[in-house]
């Protein structure tokens, strides 16, 4: 079957996809196994446990035995290199491999914990396991260390739970043992703007001036970032005087959250009064996060011309990277510049080596919402020429296209060879694909592709109840037995509720196509 057409004679995807290598460079995630860690990826490859633990980048994977094939090895562990390597994987977002190897540092090493330690790991359970996990934790902690930073790690992550009864009640344990600090502060005013709770922003705001707890950057930060989500001008406009005061801490960020929050309303000029002052306090290093928030803000405000102007200044000051690229285009995409994005892809093909797949699909999918699809046909065939390896949500990104288009088979078949590659790191696919491509197997009362689709979702623990009814309404279209299917769904956690019993009883078994599954 011949998924993608061609009329210059090239070959279509699913054959080039035969042809597929791995090209490793350090510090990128390729998606190896632990055994294909024990050589150098590359030349350009230093082998260091760092390197090797990063390479490892299905967090389904456990970094242990990496980390204990390096001790065989007779090579050195140092505990600084071990509480490095957990902040860079928070950093990446990869908590459980952070976790594995926070605990393989006492657990296996015996390296004895500071609060300091703790503190990070009480985070890393509540990412991995849970709220309740991480309490545990906290309530088994030593009291020896019981210090400051455990108690902050935990009303941190009872801010991003927005659990307020128990952060509430914890800043008052905290301020009875002197325990606060702006840092406490700002978990409160994180957590009330997650929520909505303005009122209670100001008054924290003010109880911490009258506790002569003096604001840092990112308590101007989450306010400006509070007034701004909620369009509340006055309450930006009053941080901006205050931040006018040389004494007071002020940084980009704030500016450009400003910024957001008047093109939010319409007020483009003080937007672009916001931005240019953002610009003032870019930091001369480690600046490209700043430009790349900025690009964008200038995209948000329509300004094609002040978004190449940063672009130039950001390539004249900084070491750019695929992060920055990546701002760049989605910046020009946002202006609706196709061309203009094309080549500033082209322009990253020349200058990196390594082919982070990220970057290209940013175009492919604009190409797929636009109904581009030979450009993006295109543009993932010359990738998998060069032996470029696409990732799972390329596929899906082509799937959502061809569903736009009417192609429902070519998108099946891309969905298919999204869920197949599962040694990629964590993905969700579009669920709209995912119930299409169900309905299709539906529709033709194919209950085989159908069991071997929904096998796939379960391998990477992507099922949901609306996924299970669809493939019940494939069985009685079918006219197969569902008994086994109903004990499946019970095995996963999925009860046989109403809407399973109307299903079932549907008027002689029938799923009609005019209904959704």
């Amino acid at each position: 079957m011949k998924l993608f057409g061609s009329s210059n004679g090239a070959r279509p995807l699913y054959l080039l996809q035969s042809r597929v290598r791995v090209r490793v460079k350090a510090g990128f995630g390729a998606f190896l196994s632990t055994e294909a860690l024990r050589q150098p990826a590359d030349k350009g490859w230093t082998d260091t446990l760092y390197h090797r633990v990063v390479l490892v980048a299905d967090p389904r994977i456990s970094v242990v035995p990496v980390l204990d094939r390096w001790v065989e090895e007779g090579k050195p562990v140092e505990k600084t290199d071990l509480q490095s390597m957990v902040k860079r994987m928070m950093d990446f977002r990869r908590y459980s491999h952070a976790l594995e190897i926070s605990m393989w540092m006492s657990d296996q090493r015996y390296f004895p914990l500071t609060p300091g330690d703790l503190a990070y790991r009480l985070q890393l359970i509540n990412k991995v396991r849970g709220l309740e996990h991480a309490e545990n934790y906290f309530n088994n902690i030593p009291r020896g260390l019981k210090h400051y930073q455990p108690y902050g790690a935990l009303l941190r992550c009872y801010a991003e739970e927005k659990s307020v009864e128990k952060a509430e009640a914890l800043f008052e344990k905290m301020k009875e043992s002197n325990m606060l600090s702006s840092f406490v502060y700002n978990m409160l005013i994180k957590l009330y703007s997650g929520i909505g709770e303005l009122g209670k922003i100001d008054a924290t705001f003010q109880e911490m001036e009258e506790e002569g707890i003096f604001p840092d950057f990112f308590t101007y930060n989450f306010l400006m970032e509070a007034y701004a989500s909620t369009s509340n001008i006055n309450g930006m406009e009053k941080i901006l005087k205050r931040i006018q005061d040389p004494k007071v801490p002020a940084n980009w960020h704030i500016y450009a959250v400003a910024a957001k929050g008047y093109t939010k309303i319409g007020l483009m000029d003080k937007a672009l009064a916001a931005l240019k002052e953002s610009e003032k306090h870019i930091p001369r290093k480690k600046g490209r996060f700043a430009y790349g928030f900025i690009l964008s803000v200038y995209a948000d405000v329509g300004n094609k011309d002040e978004v190449h102007r940063v672009w130039n200044s950001c390539k004249a000051r900084e070491k750019l990277s695929n992060t920055i690229y990546m701002c760049m285009i989605s910046a020009l995409l946002k202006l609706d510049d196709i061309e203009g994005a094309e080549a500033i892809l082209k322009e990253w093909e020349i200058r990196f080596d390594f082919y982070d797949f990220r970057v290209p699909n940013l175009l492919i999918g604009a190409y797929c919402r636009k109904g581009l699809l030979g450009k993006a046909e295109s543009l993932v065939g010359q990738a998998i020429e060069s032996g470029r390896t696409p990732l799972a949500n390329t596929w899906d990104r082509l799937a959502g296209g061809y569903f736009r288009e009417g192609q429902t088979l070519k998108a099946v078949e891309m969905m298919k060879k999204a869920l197949q590659m599962t040694g990629q790191t964590v993905w969700k696919p579009n669920p709209a694909n995912v119930l299409a491509s169900l309905e299709y197997f539906r529709d033709q009362k194919d209950v085989e592709a159908a069991e071997e689709f929904v096998k796939m979702l379960r391998h990477l623990g992507l099922l949901t109840k609306e996924n299970y009814l669809c493939l019940l309404r494939t069985y009685l279209l079918a006219g197969k037995p569902v008994t086994d299917l109903l004990e499946q769904m019970k095995e996963d956690g999925l009860n046989l509720d109403d809407e399973t019993q109307k299903v079932l009883e549907e008027k002689n078994n029938q799923c009609h196509p005019e209904s959704s599954c």
